[in-house]
């Protein structure tokens, strides 16, 4: 195992659009107890200008064990396709270097349990890249239901689309693409986290295979998830909408609603409504990353476990998988009661100033 040191040292593998536009810049906040030793990738251009702009050395996925073996990184942040996650994940674990992963966690529970698996046997720290575990507005968000503000909370309603390009690795399903693995992973993960519980059943649908860009997966997919406690959440996912994003939260004595709730650039904004009369609080854009990879530090210096750890990301892929089982079969599925788990808390938040944007190289965001 990758001996601590007071800066946790970490390779970067993968350097598409989310990695050079959110990760990479990260480490400019996180330099308390983190630091950018190397880059991971198969391509030239980025690898000459992204070295350069950064003046760390850049690995091929070739060499990318050897390089983790010879101590070069004590730690990797994973933001390869979905598909290659296990992969990337396994290989550092063998090496001895800890494992921050962005989510899902990987494609099917499968590759989560054997990521799982490596990083114990190993003995390194393995963490699923929940960002909004740390963020100021959705653990607010926590915080008040739990006070009850709003009464008991009955219902999860959340609208997560966007209009994704022809040709993104998101549109390609053996990458791991598809609305609900890229942004149904966000409506799922706040409803257990604000719920506080795990969903038994799930219903779902799949829609629009009609054009060139969803031949291979779905242009959106609308799920109903049932709760402990006759609790009920419902959300829609999309590839081929506009760019949609918030949830709602209906308990006995009011609402809270959530718009753009899960944005990683840009202003959140929070209402709250009890007995007619509304609150609204905006969550200015921030930093989102760098908080992720400064807690995830501090567990390896600590020798602590995250929140969110691996089973955090498996559970989530085991409803993503009982999701696609519904959808491809029309009928509802039933969940196996999930492991407990630690649920994300509001003393997780952290703030860090939003980086300027950045130039990219041989990458682009999946909608304009």
């Amino acid at each position: 195992m990758a001996t601590p040191r007071r800066k946790v040292r970490y390779a970067v593998v993968g350097l598409g659009w989310f990695a050079q536009a959110a990760v990479l810049p990260a480490f400019a906040n996180a330099r308390d107890n983190s630091e950018l030793v190397a880059l991971v990738t198969g391509d030239d251009d980025k690898a000459r200008e992204l070295g350069k702009r950064y003046d760390v050395p850049v690995v091929s996925y070739h060499d990318y064990g050897g390089f983790l073996a010879g101590g070069g990184a004590d730690a990797v942040y994973v933001v390869t396709p979905n598909s290659q996650h296990r992969e990337h994940a396994e290989i550092a674990a063998r090496a001895g270097a800890h494992v921050l992963c962005e989510k899902p966690l990987a494609y099917t529970s499968e590759d989560c349990q054997a990521m799982i698996d490596a990083c114990r046997r190993a003995g390194v720290r393995l963490m699923t890249a929940y960002r909004l575990h740390f963020e100021e507005g959705n653990l607010e968000a926590v915080r008040l239901i739990r006070s009850g503000k709003i009464g008991d909370a009955h219902l999860f309603g959340s609208v997560f689309t966007q209009n994704v390009e022809l040709g993104n690795v998101r549109l390609d399903v053996h990458l791991g693409g598809g609305p609900i693995e890229d942004v149904g992973i966000y409506c799922i993960n706040a409803s257990r986290y604000l719920f506080r519980c795990e969903p038994t059943e799930v219903m779902a649908f799949a829609a629009g295979y009609d054009e060139e860009r969803f031949k291979e997966v779905p242009r959106a997919v609308s799920v109903q998830m049932r709760f402990p406690g006759d609790r009920l959440a419902s959300f829609v996912c999309g590839f081929g909408e506009a760019k949609v994003n918030h949830y709602q939260v209906v308990g006995t004595a009011g609402d809270l609603f959530m718009k753009d709730a899960y944005t990683w650039h840009g202003d959140i904004t929070q209402v709250v409504t009890v007995d007619g009369k509304s609150k609204e609080s905006t969550f200015a854009k921030r930093d989102q990353i760098a908080p992720e990879i400064l807690y995830f530090s501090d567990c390896i210096l600590k020798g602590r476990e995250p929140e969110p750890s691996g089973l955090e990301g498996l559970i989530d892929v085991r409803i993503i998988e009982a999701i696609r089982e519904s959808y491809s079969s029309n009928r509802p599925v039933k969940l196996e009661k999930m492991p407990i788990k630690p649920r994300p808390s509001p003393v997780q938040e952290m703030a860090r100033p939003a980086n300027e944007e950045q130039d990219l190289v041989k990458a682009s965001p999946p909608s304009e």
